[in-house]
């Protein structure tokens, strides 16, 4: 349960705490089911080779950063302008400091997650520019919506994270946006959150911000943020990501190193070709963490997707993508760090079949393939170009099944059910028998939106579809959000952060 502050005595205190709005946080998940694995040991000892070939003999990228080509050359790759050739072994050597699990901290411990192991860590969409709700359509994100969606993911029982960009608020200056994005996840949400890659200066920002959320000497020696660190695929790491990624790794924050692939375009078609592409650029990207900071968390990344041929849109939830996630997943594991890929993908243009086909092939993929943070678990939608308030709480719903499918079959006395059998015997039933009456409320997962009545009483509350009761469930919660209890001084102290930075330098929208 959410913990809140005991109101001091009389009677209108106590009505007040009675009628006070509850809930519940699920703790991230912890499996207790084997991890699908689609790739035979020749199959990945083929791709782990074939990685080390193509970063020793075609190399990676790093242009405009002659840190990084200093620091590459320093530890013995080969250097060519801005191309990189790793001699075999070095990435794998230089990943082997990266640490197997972490834990990220949030402003309420209760809420701290542990990334890596057999966790999987639910954390919302990320980066769209529009958004979309059943009222106003598709139109630019302001951050009006982004507050609303931090709220909604606090008040998420199955989520475990309040992420980073839930929408780009468009109506703010482009440097000075990831202030108030911050802002908002530190004090509307008591969840873990992410950093801003977008400028190395806007990273050192978030930095300095945890700093006063949670204490100078507590940020240097414990993680608190988790960021996305997009490689431009093929095989280019670019100097404002790689900015962004040394300002962490040199604080001890988490990266997400992460290849973004569409299948056809940006790798091989083949599902082996674009696994040695991501590995090789998972190697490349982790080991020059370790490199700014060895030692510092990091997180392997695939973020992957298939091409239609025809239109050249990205496609979601395709058999493709799954054998691509269950084969990174194995790869990740093979090296010993925590694994980040899947969501709840579409590319339908509303919540509707499409995209809730779609995106429950990648969710339970997700959870198949040993992933341990899932980013965009909930509200994309379009291919990630819209946040989708709908959608959001949909999905967010339908997270509780991988809770419920991670527990795996339990076997212990109670769940043999054998008083109960003997009990009902042959021809009875079980509604009233002693096993069922202990059990009934835990024995089930039980959706929080969507609707099981008979179709008269169905009819009769007005024939509501799906979208319909999301629309309505996002009005509840956000009519019940009570921002998280957060110290005045504190609070102070972001703001003043936030004011002086913001009048430092003039608006800009590019």
């Amino acid at each position: 349960m959410a913990q809140r502050p005991r109101r001091g005595g009389g009677g209108a205190a106590r009505r007040a705490e009675r009628s006070a709005v509850s809930f519940e946080t699920a703790k991230f998940i912890e499996r207790n089911i084997p991890n699908f694995e689609v790739l035979t040991e020749e199959a990945l000892q083929i791709i782990e080779t074939n990685a080390e070939i193509i970063l020793e003999e075609v190399g990676v990228n790093f242009p405009d950063n002659p840190a990084a080509i200093a620091r590459w050359r320093d530890a013995g790759a080969d250097i060519d302008g801005q191309r990189v050739r790793i001699p075999r072994g070095l990435a794998r050597k230089l990943c082997a400091t990266a640490p197997k699990e972490f834990t990220q901290h949030a402003r309420n411990p209760a809420r701290n997650v542990v990334v890596g192991g057999k966790n999987l860590v639910l954390a919302p969409v990320y980066g769209p520019p529009f958004v979309r709700d059943a009222a106003g359509g598709r139109r630019y994100a302001t951050m009006a919506d982004f507050n609303k969606f931090v709220k909604l993911g606090y008040m998420s029982k199955w989520l475990h994270h309040s992420g980073g960009t839930v929408c780009e608020p468009t109506d703010i200056p482009v440097n000075k946006r990831h202030l108030d994005m911050l802002y908002a996840h530190m004090t509307l949400s008591d969840k873990p959150f992410m950093g801003s890659v977008t400028e190395p200066s806007r990273a050192q920002d978030s930095v300095d911000m945890c700093k006063i959320l949670f204490g100078e000497d507590f940020v240097q020696q414990n993680t608190v943020m988790t960021s996305l660190i997009n490689i431009n695929s093929p095989m280019t790491f670019d100097d404002v990501m790689m900015g962004a990624l040394e300002v962490y790794a040199q604080n001890n924050q988490a990266c997400i190193i992460s290849p973004f692939i569409v299948g056809g375009a940006m790798a091989p078609v083949s599902v082996a070709g674009t696994l040695t592409q991501v590995l090789a650029e998972g190697l490349a990207g982790i080991a020059y963490s370790q490199l700014c900071n060895p030692g510092a968390p990091v997180i392997m990344g695939a973020f992957v997707t298939s091409i239609d041929m025809n239109s050249g849109a990205p496609t979601f939830g395709t058999p493709e993508a799954a054998h691509i996630t269950y084969g990174a997943g194995q790869l990740a594991r093979r090296l010993g760090l925590p694994y980040r890929s899947a969501g709840a993908f579409c590319g339908s243009k509303l919540p509707d079949a499409q995209a809730a086909y779609e995106s429950s092939n990648s969710l339970n993929m997700g959870l198949l393939s040993g992933v341990n943070f899932m980013l965009h678990a909930c509200g994309w939608l379009e291919g990630g170009l819209v946040s989708s308030f709908e959608k959001f709480v949909m999905d967010a719903d339908q997270l509780g099944t991988l809770h419920h499918l991670a527990r795996g079959v339990q076997i212990d006395e109670n769940a043999q059910a054998m008083d109960a059998i003997r009990e009902v015997g042959p021809g009875g039933h079980y509604l009233g028998c002693a096993h069922t009456q202990e059990n009934f409320k835990s024995a089930f997962w039980k959706s929080d939106l969507l609707d099981y009545k008979p179709f008269e009483t169905w009819e009769d509350e007005g024939a509501r579809d799906t979208q319909t009761l999301a629309s309505i469930r996002v009005e509840k919660m956000l009519a019940d959000y009570q921002a998280p209890p957060i110290d005045p001084a504190i609070r102070e102290g972001l703001d003043a952060f936030v004011a002086q930075k913001k009048l430092a330098e003039p608006d800009s929208f590019m």
